[in-house]
């Protein structure tokens, strides 16, 4: 047990990353935009999200929606760019990954702190662990890293005229998913980290008298 505390902050760390993860596959704000004609976005801000875009609209845009409108993606629209695609899968990959990790990183630590020692079993769990959070890392990191350049380069997206959304926005910035991407990549890759850190302890040798 004294030498998998690491291993127990990596279950906690990845824990916590998994979980905003999955936030951040559920927050609309990924991208920013503010728009110059309010016409129709009243407050002249809209949310690009990876599976919708919303803004508030004064009009009657949508049928049961009087202030807020969304409109979800689907996999037909051309004009979508890859980066959002991409992030919808990777990210649900991300999610799946950190829960097999969690899963490893529970089996072994049950092992350790219930006294079955079984070494073979304990490492190759921890290792299991390690790669499954490090992968859903990198799951994470490559759509926060492709959608942040993207929106740091001021890049348009040819909405569909249903969509109500302009073409390129006057300016546009870092929505609150991104920064808690970057957290969730941060601390499952230290959880990673963590885990593939376990080295089973060697019994001291006994010298008898």
């Amino acid at each position: 047990v004294s030498t998998s505390h690491l291993q127990l902050a990596a279950f906690a760390l990845g824990t916590i990353g998994w979980v905003l993860c999955t936030v951040s596959m559920g927050i609309v704000e990924w991208r920013v935009w503010h728009v110059d004609n309010t016409t129709v976005i009243s407050s002249g801000i809209a949310w690009v999200g990876i599976w919708k875009v919303c803004f508030i609209s004064y009009l009657h845009v949508s049928p049961g929606y009087k202030e807020q409108f969304c409109h979800k993606f689907s996999g037909y629209d051309s004009s979508i760019p890859h980066e959002i695609y991409a992030a919808q899968g990777l990210l649900l990959i991300a999610m799946f990954m950190g829960l097999l990790g969690l899963s490893a990183t529970i089996f072994a630590l049950r092992n350790v702190y219930m006294g079955i020692t079984r070494k073979t079993l304990i490492t190759r769990f921890f290792l299991a662990g390690g790669f499954f959070y490090i992968f859903a890392g990198l799951c994470v990191l490559i759509p926060v890293s492709w959608n942040f350049y993207s929106i740091t380069h001021n890049q348009s997206i040819a909405f569909p005229p249903s969509y109500y959304m302009p073409s390129s926005p006057a300016v546009q910035e870092a929505g609150a998913a991104i920064p808690v991407g970057i957290v969730a990549v941060i601390l499952l890759l230290l959880s990673g980290t963590f885990s593939l850190s376990y080295r089973f302890p060697v019994p001291a040798n006994t010298v008898t008298k």
